[in-house]
């Protein structure tokens, strides 16, 4: 059983967690944390990584419930990371694919960052066919010592990715004959360059 926090197209670590848990139970029942994948996320452009952001409401200073962080739709974030997507993997195997699903929620408006995060987790689900079973905090506790529990919240951080790169499915991307291999980005970059087979990378 492994208890996590929700994140923006979490990497390929994150998913990897996921899959190979089965049973996850999603932590709602937190502060907002600054410095996290909750609202950013890391893709591969053609000079090198990528991060994307959502502005949220209040920034990095925001001190709401996680289930309460709203966008600031005030930027047009949407349209900005859509693009950089599209940019960074329009020539990827698998980009045609995926496109039309995905950029609907590039186009739908949405309020809390909760929301957004949950549907692309779903949708990243599905594409996968993974088989995971999700449930949901309800009371916040600083420590989980059941047996079985693995916790994993405040560990796939921005700060911590090096710790996890041999961890990383190893797979051919998009920019790899310039750039080499770049590990622990987005699952987004894994659909892309590897579609059906991603799953079986994770595993």
């Amino acid at each position: 059983m492994l208890i996590i926090d929700l994140q923006y197209f979490g990497n390929v670590i994150y998913y990897k967690n996921l899959i190979n848990s089965k049973y996850i139970i999603i932590e709602q029942c937190e502060r907002w944390q600054k410095m996290s994948f909750r609202n950013r996320c890391s893709i591969a452009g053609g000079n090198g990584r990528i991060d994307l952001s959502i502005p949220i409401i209040g920034g990095r200073n925001s001190d709401e419930m996680i289930r309460q962080v709203k966008i600031d739709n005030l930027q047009k974030w949407q349209k900005v990371h859509w693009r950089s997507i599209t940019s960074a993997y329009n020539h990827s195997p698998w980009f045609e694919f995926y496109k039309d699903g995905l950029e609907i929620f590039y186009n739908k408006h949405y309020t809390f960052l909760w929301d957004f995060n949950f549907d692309l987790m779903q949708w990243v689900l599905k594409q996968l066919k993974a088989q995971v079973e999700i449930a949901f905090t309800n009371e916040y506790k600083k420590i989980y010592d059941e047996p079985g529990m693995i916790d994993m919240r405040n560990k796939i951080l921005p700060g911590t990715l090096d710790s996890f790169a041999g961890e990383s499915p190893v797979y051919r991307q998009v920019f790899e004959e310039k750039l080499g291999f770049i590990p622990c980005l987005s699952i987004l970059d894994l659909l892309f360059c590897e579609g059906n087979n991603a799953l079986h990378l994770l595993t």
